[in-house]
């Protein structure tokens, strides 16, 4: 039977267009304040900020006639303010444009159009905005120039290849547990922030700083993409580079850099929805000890808790959570439970009474509060928005702390709810620390600021030591506060695939602690996708295997003896590198540079790499080219400009050319920059999460060929508190020289103000195809003979490897190695 439902206009063909808005001609210009700038349109405002000598905001004030105040200047917590920094700026008018100066970006408003070109100093032009308009319904969209040759990264986490041109997505954060395919729109972290690439030209960064549901289309429009705002207005960023490491690093001064983790989070970690009780967990951790596979952290999730009740423990599965804690320590194992935002509705549940009493959960207008269904059924939400909640939700983590743990994951925080939008009410108003705005207007910073939350509690209470988080939401600046992980993806062949171009553009949106399940979460994985995903995913920035209650098992040890000897030759090899990766956690820290890297961001010169994601460089040295398809024994590689040495053979290979790797199922294909030096424990079996002299470290330099030069860096610092922040840190600069005769290796300690950890260095030249006849080491105090001055060394012919030590005391030194050959 058929209702008056069956006609709802809503239902029928829309049959009046909507009418196109525009801010309409501009007029007159105001300096309301040094340094800002209003320009007056017939129907809007443009404001314009400078925030430093080349990034400019750009904001559409809606309201015609309104008078400029302070709160115009109001932006997300996303923003950092210390990153709007005095900057010479001036505003000239002609009879058609407007220009604003920077020192490094010259901006030009059309005034009959309101088209906004970017140029840079020297007049190139970088960027056109040539439109911006509306609906009737306040959807506001600006309209942006896209050449033939250009190439779109970033935009967080997203499915597809690297290259996002020709693609559309919304920037909205979802539970999706399924499907997560190429034309999937919106996933759990949302970072709105699009990095421009075109061969030659300059590259600039775009974010859009407006956490309700906005849009990127690169699809509609051959020759423009556009972004698209439905709450709120158009308020964003524009950030030139020139290369995109400067759009990297000028985006990450605006949002924020991550804290270097604690060294035990970069370790491999295991996971299961759920290990079920204590016999279980320790039995694992048992396990891993007795087939010497390292591993730093096991995750309880959601059912190691009382009813689902967030900070508790379920007293029969885990009858003494502290003990069982103590006894994982003492075996070099952490514990990291999965904390939810939805607190159990349950006038016995103390966060429940806490929460209600003091005003601390999320309401509608008329005071009632939001009440939704998830894990424990119906559950109240912390309103994260107001800093006295966060405050709060951080302090209920002292149940936690107390008990020895370092270390949450952050789960289910878009936020998800059982319901048939599957998250908050659009109307539940947010306190926003007195500026109230709806759930539509702020959805997506819901998930970054509960872990903001957790880790400034966590922080508060761990007594100097580093925390971890790790979350599944997440929005621009997310890096500061959380690890984020690709969601609940599945055991195919395509998702492994796919988590790379993810786990690349993330880290081209500012995150650089990010990577998938190892082996998939949903469905069932094989024994050779296990294999293949484990020896991809040791070198991803976040390492964890973890899979769903219902799926096949799949610890490294769950297919048999083959198996369990490829997960674990590959999980110690990240341990073995574990030094040079630390190193590149630190540039991310410093720079904003991602740990793992797309070929593009080291290469732009290279049009074979824009569109490249079926491999990957970790730091600038180490290159992966992982299987991603089943019964694969052989891959094309791309070898990028340079020379690179295969890391199991030795052979060498001229750059700028496509090889053919042989990799049966126990070898990934792996090569290193000819000339790299890459900081590595010398015993991957003697791992500590704190690189102390118990963790004997070696510095290896893969000897380039005569008449080539390299660079590299060691980074070490405790591992585990943040005396970092107050310099105590060493950081070694070396430069290398490959010559006719001899090799000259040069190492200069930027920062030396770490506790001396160690009398000697260790060094290691590998693939030195002709014996030294002297090493001389040169200091401030002259040059000697190596064995003169209390150092050694030896050469092993069949390995071609010289290892030498070196006294630890000098700030600068220099060793010749000089052979009665040539350097091959």
């Amino acid at each position: 039977m058929q209702t008056s439902e069956t006609i709802h206009p809503d239902m029928m063909e829309a049959t009046v267009p909507n009418r196109r808005w525009t801010p309409g001609r501009l007029g007159a210009a105001v300096e309301p304040q040094k340094g800002i700038y209003v320009i007056q349109a017939e129907f809007a405002q443009i404001l314009l900020q400078p925030v430093s000598d080349a990034i400019v905001r750009i904001k559409l004030l809606l309201d015609p006639g309104k008078a400029f105040d302070r709160e115009d200047l109001n932006s997300t917590i996303a923003v950092q303010q210390e990153a709007f920094v005095p900057v010479y700026s001036e505003l000239k008018e002609t009879n058609d444009v407007y220009r604003l100066f920077l020192p490094e970006l010259t901006v030009e408003l059309n005034k009959t159009t309101a088209q906004i070109d970017f140029y840079t100093q020297q007049g190139e032009l970088i960027a056109s905005q040539e439109e911006i308009y509306s609906s009737n319904r306040g959807e506001y969209v600006c309209r942006n120039r896209m050449e033939a040759e250009s190439h779109i990264y970033g935009l967080g986490e997203k499915t597809g290849f690297l290259d996002k041109k020709g693609e559309k997505y919304d920037m909205w954060n979802s539970d999706v547990f399924d499907p997560h395919v190429p034309e999937i729109e919106a996933l759990y972290v949302s970072i709105p922030f699009l990095v421009h690439f075109q061969p030659g030209k300059t590259s600039y960064g775009l974010f859009l700083d407006n956490p309700g549901r906005t849009s990127f289309d690169m699809r509609t429009q051959p020759d423009a993409y556009t972004f698209q705002v439905n709450a709120g207005t158009i308020d964003y960023y524009f950030i030139p580079g020139p290369g995109l490491p400067d759009v990297l690093r000028k985006y990450s001064g605006l949002t924020g850099t991550m804290d270097i983790p604690p060294a035990w989070a970069i370790g491999y970690h295991q996971s299961r929805y759920s290990y079920m009780n204590e016999e279980e967990v320790m039995s694992i951790a048992r396990t891993f000890k007795e087939k010497r596979i390292p591993c730093d952290v096991i995750y309880l999730d959601i059912h190691y808790m009382d009813e689902y009740r967030v900070f508790t423990f379920d007293p029969v599965r885990f009858p003494n959570p502290r003990r069982m804690i103590e006894q994982l320590q003492e075996m070099g194992i952490r514990i990291v439970p999965i904390v939810d935002p939805g607190v159990k509705k349950d006038p016995e549940y103390g966060p429940y009474q806490d929460g209600v009493q003091h005003d601390y959960f999320c309401k509608k207008l008329e005071g009632d509060l939001f009440i939704g269904d998830v894990w424990p059924g119906a559950s109240a939400f912390p309103d994260y928005t107001e800093e006295k909640v966060r405050d709060w939700w951080g302090e209920q983590h002292r149940y936690y702390t107390e008990s020895g743990i370092q270390g949450i994951w952050n789960d289910m925080n878009e936020p998800a709810v059982f319901n048939t939008t599957k998250t908050m009410d659009l109307d539940v108003v947010h306190g926003n620390d007195g500026t109230p705005k709806s759930h539509r207007e702020l959805h997506n910073l819901y998930g970054m600021l509960m872990s903001m939350a957790t880790q400034q509690g966590l922080r508060k209470q761990l007594g100097g030591e580093r925390p971890f988080v790790l979350t599944r939401a997440g929005y621009a600046g997310i890096q500061k506060y959380a690890a984020t992980w690709t969601g609940d993806n599945r055991s195919f062949w395509e998702h492994l695939a796919m988590s790379i171009p993810m786990v690349l553009n993330l880290g081209l949106s500012g995150q650089p602690f990010a990577g998938p399940d190892i082996g998939g979460f949903a469905h069932h994985t094989s024994p050779e996708l296990l294999a293949r995903w484990t020896q991809a995913g040791a070198f991803f920035p976040y390492c964890r295997n973890h899979s769903v209650l219902e799926s096949i098992r799949q610890e490294p040890w769950a297919f048999g003896e083959q198996i369990e000897d490829i997960c674990r030759t590959y999980i110690r090899l990240r341990y073995r590198f574990m030094p040079y990766l630390y190193t590149q956690f630190h540039q991310a820290h410093t720079t904003g540079m991602p740990v793992m890297r797309p070929l593009v961001l080291e290469y732009p010169d290279d049009r074979k790499v824009y569109e490249m994601c079926d491999q990957f460089l970790v730091g600038s040295d180490l290159l992966f080219a992982p299987i991603l398809r089943p019964h694969t024994e052989s891959r094309s590689v791309y070898l990028p400009a340079g020379e690179w040495i295969d890391y199991w053979t030795g052979e060498r290979y001229s750059g700028g050319q496509h090889i053919l790797a042989y990799a049966p199922i126990e070898r990934m294909p792996m090569y290193l920059k000819a000339g790299a030096l890459i900081a590595e424990l010398a015993d991957d079996e003697a791992w500590k999460p704190e690189m102390s002299a118990q963790s004997a470290i070696e510095l290896v330099v893969y000897a380039g060929s005569a008449g080539t030069t390299s660079t590299g860096q060691w980074y070490e610092d405790d591992a585990r508190t943040y005396a970092y922040e107050e310099g105590s840190y060493n950081l070694l600069d070396t430069k290398m020289s490959f010559n006719q005769g001899d090799i000259v290796l040069a190492g200069t300690y930027r920062v030396r103000k770490l506790p001396l950890l160690r009398e000697q260095l260790q060094l290691r030249i590998k693939w030195l195809a002709y014996a030294p006849e002297r090493v001389t080491l040169t200091t401030s105090d002259g040059t000697e003979e190596l064995e003169a001055l209390g150092g050694s060394w030896s050469y092993d012919a069949d390995a071609q490897e010289l290892k030498l030590q070196l006294p630890n005391t000098h700030d600068a030194f220099e060793v010749v190695v000089t052979s009665a050959g040539t350097v091959s």
